[in-house]
């Protein structure tokens, strides 16, 4: 297949903000030689080349002078299949969530807490996603990346891959690494990970004692689609800024003088704090400033209403970010990929 690269492209179908910047030349790269191809153009024309997925973790401040690659490979696999263990592969293209179901409609386990987040599954490990007490990393078995340096393919297994809240080593090392492909640990006999509140109580609710996981991604679909908005109606990333890690001793001052604070435990002793509720304490949510605002319902989900810039989006966070610094003492760290 010959790589189709087009010029002056707008990128508003293609970041879930919905701004309207635009690519000084864009391709999607359907192959490993699509993506081969993409990285000695960007370098004959002197471009960098930015590699984007579903563009779920984008805020786009300005049009892009590079070559705008969308990872568009399709095709799902199983590698191995023995006893209770299921080893599946995906490539980077695959939107996220129907990849989810595609697992669990064959009868697999593990990925059902991490349903309905938005983008695709080469982006997943960059940003070791997470949800409802399920990372990423937990279900990783490895991937296939093309090294931009180099140009050769590298395999990646869980120790090599730097793995932390919302963090990986493809995040630090952005600008080096194209994720072609990635591999899943899963099972055939489930189990369940329903420490998060709110998913026990709505499957209590719904009278199951016994879920399966096909029920735990059913009912964590309804809890997201009712406190998130979906992209296609009001243009946003998701949760725009990571929950801060303090240590003991802040988060235990913070308590004192804020007892309703959401804290939790960490494994080396220090405490995450929860953002959302740092951004409604300090009167943010429901904020609207132009067409950029803060949602009604989840203060960690910054919206644009129709025809928000970039930047405007910016200016807002960077707001929030110096009043909850000024109030809490705390810094909130953006979550998505500034461009």
């Amino acid at each position: 297949m010959t790589l189709l690269v087009q010029e002056k492209i707008s990128l508003k179908p293609f970041n879930t903000f919905g701004i309207d910047a635009q690519a000084r030349l864009f391709a999607e790269a359907h192959d490993d030689d699509d993506v081969r191809t993409a990285l000695r153009l960007a370098k004959e024309y002197r471009l960098p080349l930015l590699a984007i997925g579903g563009g779920s973790n984008l805020l786009l401040t300005g049009d892009v002078e590079a070559l705008v690659l969308r990872m568009a490979g399709r095709g799902i696999r199983v590698l191995h299949d023995r006893d209770e263990q299921v080893i599946i592969e995906a490539e980077a293209g695959e939107p996220w969530h129907p990849f989810v179901l595609r697992t669990l409609g064959m009868g697999l386990a593990g990925l059902e807490n991490l349903s309905l987040i938005p983008g695709t599954v080469g982006a997943a490990p960059v940003q070791n996603i997470g949800a409802y007490g399920v990372e990423l990393k937990d279900r990783f078995a490895g991937l296939t990346a093309l090294d931009r340096q180099t140009g050769e393919l590298c395999e990646f297994i869980p120790q090599n891959c730097a793995f932390g809240y919302r963090d990986s080593l493809f995040k630090r090392e952005g600008g080096r690494w194209l994720i072609l492909r990635v591999r899943f640990s899963l099972q055939r006999t489930a189990r369940l990970h329903l420490e998060y509140g709110p998913v026990r109580q709505m499957l209590l609710e719904q009278g199951i004692q016994s879920p399966t996981p096909a029920d735990v991604s059913r009912v964590i679909c309804a809890i997201r689609q009712a406190k998130l908005p979906a992209p296609s109606v009001l243009g946003n990333a998701g949760s725009f800024f990571k929950n801060p890690v303090v240590d003991a001793e802040q988060a235990s001052r913070l308590r004192g003088d804020y007892p309703g604070l959401v804290t939790y435990p960490q494994a080396d002793g220090r405490f995450k704090l929860a953002a959302g509720w740092l951004i409604e304490r300090a009167g943010w949510k429901g904020y609207r400033d132009g067409d950029a605002g803060v949602h009604g319902l989840q203060a960690l989900v910054l919206v644009n209403y129709g025809q928000a810039s970039g930047r405007q989006v910016l200016e807002l966070a960077e707001r929030i970010r110096a009043d909850i610094r000024d109030r809490f003492g705390v810094w909130l760290e953006i979550e998505p990929n500034v461009i």
